[in-house]
């Protein structure tokens, strides 16, 4: 299991490399990075993607050091935009970001099964959407 899970890691990282245009952040001073691509490591946290002015900017990969995943846009160094949260225990979130929180549209998947598809606000379900639990009622 743990080998299926860096095989997935390592491909989604390539293509991850392979889709951005930018040329590969240069030195070891991750404050100075500027439209470019490449990787730090902070407190376990790795980061690989894009960066503007010193901070995660466009598309990247933060892998925290408890687990969870997130895959997706950044803005000036958080999540905002489109992007995949997954956390260790395998619950998915595929939606929008703002300011790292849920926001707008979006799947979560509990790992058990249960499901909720629609509005987000400030992180929790806000306004329509679907409820479907483990047995498939809505």
């Amino acid at each position: 299991m743990k080998k299926l899970i860096l095989i997935i890691f390592l491909i989604s990282t390539s293509i991850l490399f392979a889709q951005s245009k930018l040329p590969k952040c240069k030195g070891s001073d991750d404050t100075k990075y500027n439209n470019c691509f490449g990787e730090i490591n902070f407190k376990g946290n790795k980061y690989v993607g894009e960066f503007k002015n010193g901070k995660e900017h466009g598309k990247g990969t933060l892998t925290f050091s408890y687990g969870d995943k997130y895959v997706g846009e950044f803005k000036k160094g958080i999540p905002n935009g489109k992007g995949t949260y997954t956390t260790v225990f395998g619950d998915k979130y595929v939606g929008e970001f703002k300011d790292e929180k849920l926001n707008g549209q979006g799947s979560y998947s509990l790992s058990n099964g249960e499901k909720y598809s629609g509005e987000f606000k400030n992180g929790k379900p806000h306004g329509q959407g679907t409820y479907t639990t483990v047995f498939g009622n809505k």
